[in-house]
C-alpha cells in the first residue's frame, strides 16, 4: 500500500530509528520498544569478544526478526483499514476532527437546518391544495399524478447516493449543493409556462431534497456533542411535523392570495439564508475519508452504475403506471416496452448490487436482516398508503365540497393533526416502554379502519365524518411512521445505522411516488367509466381536462350534481390503494423482532 517502509532495517542504532518511522500506526504491543533495542544492543556488546562470525549471524537473524514483526504488523494494520474501508465503516471520532461551535454560531447553524428542512416538508404537502389551481391554470388534470411522483422520484432514487456523497466529499460542499439544486427547481417550478415545465421543476427540487434532510442530520453530528446530539436532531425533526401543518394552509393562503407559484417562490428566500449561514459559519471537518481516498475510489464507492440503473428503472415502471389504461391501452407497445424493460433492469440492478457487495447502493447484508427487511416493507407500505390521500383528499373538498384551496386545507387538517400528535405521543410512548412493536400493530389497526371509513364518503357526507375518519387514520399513520426508523436503530451495529435508516426512508418515499402514480391511473380510469352513468351528456375528455375547483363554472348546472357523484365514486376508489397497503404493512408488524430500546446510546439516534 505504500504506507509502511517494509525494507529490512539497518544495523546499529538505525535500526530501531528505521522500524519506529517505517510503521509508525502499528499497535505499540506488536512493535519492539527502543528500550528492548537498547537492551540488545547493551547484550551485544558485552559478547563483543566472541567470534565475529557468530556475531554477524545473530546481528542479522536479529534484523530479520524485528523487520519481519513489524512488517507484519503493518500489514495487519493495513488489512484491518482496507477491511474497515470496504465495509464503509466510518472513521472514528479520532481519526475526524470536529470542532464545536458555541452560542451565536452554534444558534445561527441550527436555526439554517431548521430551515431547510421545514423547505423540504412544506414542498411535499404545500403543493397538495394548489394543484386544483394548478390543473386549472394548465388544463391538466391528467398530470396531478406527476405533480407529486417527479418530486418523489428523484428524491427516493437519489437518497442513498447522497449518503455515500457526505461519506467521501466535504459535508459543506454536499450540503450547499444540494440547497442550490433545490432552489434551481423551486424557480423554474414558480416561472413554469407550461404543466411539463412544472413538473421538471418539481424534478429537480427533488435532487435537491434528497440530500437535505440527511445533509442535516450530517451536520449536527459534526456540529454539538454526542450527549447533545438527540436534542438538536429531535428539534430539526420536529420541523417535519410543522410544516406538514403549515403547508395545506399555506398552500391555500398562496393559492386564494398572490397565486399558486408563490407556493414555490417563497423557498428562495430562505434557501438563500440557509446556503449563507452555512457557508459563513459550518466548519467542515477534516476526515480520513476525504483524506485518504482517492477520487477514483470514491467514484467507484458511489456505485454511479447501480444509481443509473436505478432511476431508469423506477421511471420506465412510472411511466407505464401513469400511461396505461388512461393515455395509452395497456397493449399498447409503448406500455409494454416499458414494463419490459422495468423487469430487465431490476435484474440488472439486482445483479450490480450483488457485485459490488458493500460498495452496493443497497447492501444484501442489511437489507437481509429481518427486522430491516419488516421496516422497509412496512415503511413502503405505509408511505405508499399515506401520499395517496395526503393529495388526493384536498381534491375532494374542492371538487365535491366546492371548498377553495384554503379551505381544503383547513378541512384536511385533521389528517395532518393525527399524524404529527400521534408521531410525538408514539416516540414518547416507546422510549417509556422500551419497545416499539406495538405501536406497529396500533398503527396497523388504526390506519387500515381509518383509511377503509374514509372510502364511505359520499356526496352528501357531513363534517362529524369526514373530521372523524380523518383523524382515526392519521393517528394510524403517526404511530407507524417513526418505528421503522427506531427499528433499524435497535437491531444494526452502529456502523450500518445510518445506510439502515437511508434504506427505510427510500422505501417510504419510493411507495409515496410509486402509488400516487397508481392512484392517477385509477382515477381518470374510473372518473372516465362513471361519467356516462351520472352524467351522461357531458363530455368525459373535458372533466378529465378540467380542474376540480373548476366544475361548478364550466360544468352546466343540470349536469353538475352527476359530474359530482362520478368525482366522488373515482376519489373513493382510488383510495381504496390506501385500504390495501395500510392493510399489507401488517407484513411488517408480524416479522420485525421484538428488541427493547433502552440502553441505546445516544449516537444512535444522531448516526
Amino acid at each position: 500500500m505504500g504506507l509502511f517502509n517494509k525494507k529490512p532495517a539497518s544495523t546499529g542504532s538505525g535500526t530501531a530509528e528505521n522500524v519506529t518511522s517505517g510503521a509508525t500506526t502499528v499497535v505499540p504491543s506488536q512493535n519492539p520498544s527502543n528500550t528492548d533495542l537498547n537492551k540488545q544492543s547493551h547484550l551485544e556488546r558485552i559478547v563483543q569478544t566472541s567470534d565475529m562470525a557468530s556475531q554477524k549471524n545473530v546481528d542479522t537473524q536479529h534484523q530479520q526478526a524485528v523487520s519481519t514483526r513489524a512488517s507484519s504488523s503493518a500489514g495487519d494494520v493495513e488489512i484491518q483499514n482496507e477491511k474497515a474501508h470496504e465495509d464503509g465503516v466510518l472513521p472514528s471520532a479520532a481519526d475526524e476532527e470536529a470542532v464545536y461551535p458555541s452560542g451565536v454560531k452554534l444558534g445561527l447553524i441550527t436555526l439554517a437546518l431548521c430551515l431547510s428542512v421545514f423547505l423540504v416538508a412544506l414542498d411535499n404537502t404545500i403543493i397538495a391544495t394548489a394543484i386544483p389551481k394548478i390543473t386549472d391554470h394548465f388544463n391538466s388534470l391528467g398530470d396531478v399524478g406527476w405533480y407529486g411522483s417527479a418530486y418523489l422520484l428523484t428524491t427516493c432514487a437519489l437518497q442513498l447516493f447522497f449518503g455515500k456523497m457526505y461519506t467521501f466529499f466535504s459535508i459543506k460542499y454536499v450540503y450547499l449543493t444540494a440547497i442550490f439544486i433545490f432552489e434551481v427547481g423551486s424557480a423554474v417550478c414558480g416561472a413554469a409556462p407550461t404543466s411539463e415545465a412544472l413538473i421538471v421543476g418539481r424534478a429537480v427540487s427533488g435532487v435537491g431534497s434528497a440530500g437535505i434532510f440527511s445533509g442535516a442530520l450530517v451536520i449536527i453530528a459534526y456540529t454539538v456533542p454526542l450527549v447533545k446530539r438527540p436534542l438538536f436532531t429531535g428539534i430539526i425533526g420536529g420541523m417535519y411535523g410543522i410544516a406538514s401543518i403549515a403547508g395545506p394552509l399555506m398552500g391555500g393562503a398562496f393559492t386564494d392570495g398572490p397565486g399558486w407559484r408563490w407556493c414555490f417562490y417563497i423557498n428562495l428566500p430562505f434557501g438563500a439564508v440557509t446556503l449563507l449561514v452555512i457557508f459563513f459559519f459550518f466548519q467542515s471537518p477534516n476526515r480520513v475519508s476525504e483524506a485518504k481516498v482517492s477520487w477514483r475510489e470514491r467514484a467507484y464507492q458511489l456505485d454511479l452504475g447501480g444509481t443509473a440503473v436505478f432511476v431508469v428503472d423506477i421511471v420506465v415502471c412510472l411511466l407505464a403506471l401513469q400511461w396505461g389504461g388512461s393515455k395509452y391501452p395497456w397493449s399498447d407497445w409503448r406500455i409494454i416496452l416499458c414494463l419490459t424493460l422495468f423487469g430487465v433492469l431490476t435484474v440488472v440492478f439486482i445483479i450490480i448490487q450483488y457485485f459490488m457487495k458493500e460498495h452496493a447502493t443497497v447492501p444484501f447484508g442489511i437489507i437481509s436482516q429481518r427486522s430491516v427487511a419488516a421496516a422497509s416493507w412496512f415503511a413502503f407500505t405505509v408511505g405508499g398508503a399515506f401520499f395517496v390521500l395526503i393529495y388526493w383528499v384536498p381534491i375532494w373538498f374542492q371538487a365535491i365540497k366546492g371548498a377553495t384551496a384554503f379551505k381544503s386545507g383547513i378541512d384536511s387538517l385533521p389528517l395532518v393533526l393525527g399524524v404529527v400528535v400521534a408521531s410525538i405521543l408514539g416516540g414518547g410512548l416507546t422510549t417509556a416502554l422500551g419497545h416499539y412493536w406495538p405501536f406497529y400493530w396500533l398503527s396497523v389497526i388504526l390506519s387500515s379502519i381509518g383509511a377503509g371509513l374514509l372510502t364511505t364518503f359520499e356526496v352528501h357526507t357531513g363534517h362529524e365524518k369526514w373530521i372523524g375518519y380523518q383523524a382515526i387514520y392519521g393517528l394510524g399513520v403517526g404511530f407507524g411512521l417513526q418505528q421503522a426508523l427506531v427499528t433499524v436503530q435497535a437491531v444494526l451495529p452502529l456502523h450500518q445505522v445510518p445506510t439502515g435508516t437511508a434504506l427505510v426512508m427510500f422505501m417510504q418515499t419510493f411507495g409515496g411516488a410509486l402509488f400516487v402514480s397508481v392512484a392517477q391511473n385509477v382515477f381518470n380510469n374510473r372518473l372516465i367509466s362513471e361519467l356516462p352513468t351520472y352524467a351522461p351528456g357531458v363530455d368525459p375528455e373535458i372533466v378529465v381536462h378540467a380542474g376540480a375547483t373548476s366544475l361548478a363554472t364550466q360544468i352546466p348546472p343540470r349536469f353538475l350534481e352527476g359530474v359530482q357523484f362520478a368525482y366522488n365514486i373515482a376519489l373513493t376508489d382510488t383510495w381504496y390503494i390506501s385500504v390495501a397497503m395500510a392493510s399489507l404493512s401488517i407484513i411488517g408488524a408480524i416479522f420485525v423482532e421484538w428488541k427493547s430500546v433502552k440502553g441505546m446510546k445516544p449516537g444512535a439516534m444522531a448516526a
